[in-house]
C-alpha cells in the first residue's frame, strides 16, 4: 500500500527518532508528503536556525525529495476534505498539517504515518500508523 508522510513522521526520520526506521522502509518503497507538511517540516528547520531552502536543495539533489518521496501540492478537493475533517478530528486536537496529510492519504487510497499519539483518538476511513 502506498504510504503518506505526516510531517512529524518526516521529522522523526530525519532526525532518527524513534520509528524513523519505519518511514525509512516506507521511503524505499516510494512515498508521498503534501506541500502542506513539507512546510511544516521545514518551519521547523527555520526555528532551529538552520536554512529550510539550502536543506530542501539537498534533499532534492540527493534525490530524497521529489525522488523517494514525491511533494504532492494541496488541491481544491484536498482544501474541501481538510475543512471537512475539522470536526472530525478537533477533539483530538488534529492541526491543518495533520488534516493535510489525511486529505492526501486519502485521495491517493494510502495509509498515513504520523509520530503523533493524538491521531490514535481518530476514526477514519484512512489507514492511519503511528510509527512508534
Amino acid at each position: 500500500m502506498a504510504t503518506v508522510l505526516d510531517a512529524s513522521a518526516f521529522l522523526a526520520y530525519l532526525q532518527g527518532e524513534p520509528g524513523a526506521d519505519v518511514v525509512a522502509d516506507a521511503i524505499a518503497s516510494g512515498t508521498s508528503i503534501s506541500s502542506a507538511n513539507l512546510a511544516e517540516v521545514l518551519s521547523r528547520v527555520a526555528d532551529r536556525g538552520r536554512d529550510p531552502v539550502a536543506l530542501m536543495e539537498g534533499f532534492v539533489a540527493e534525490g530524497l525529495l521529489e525522488g523517494a518521496v514525491e511533494v504532492e501540492p494541496v488541491t481544491l478537493d484536498d482544501a474541501a476534505e481538510i475543512a471537512r475533517l475539522r470536526p472530525l478530528t478537533r477533539a483530538a486536537g488534529l492541526s491543518l498539517g495533520d488534516r493535510a496529510c489525511l486529505a492526501l492519504a486519502r485521495r491517493l487510497g494510502a495509509e498515513a504515518l504520523t509520530a503523533d499519539a493524538a491521531w490514535g483518538e481518530v476514526r477514519l476511513d484512512v489507514r492511519l500508523v503511528q510509527i512508534c
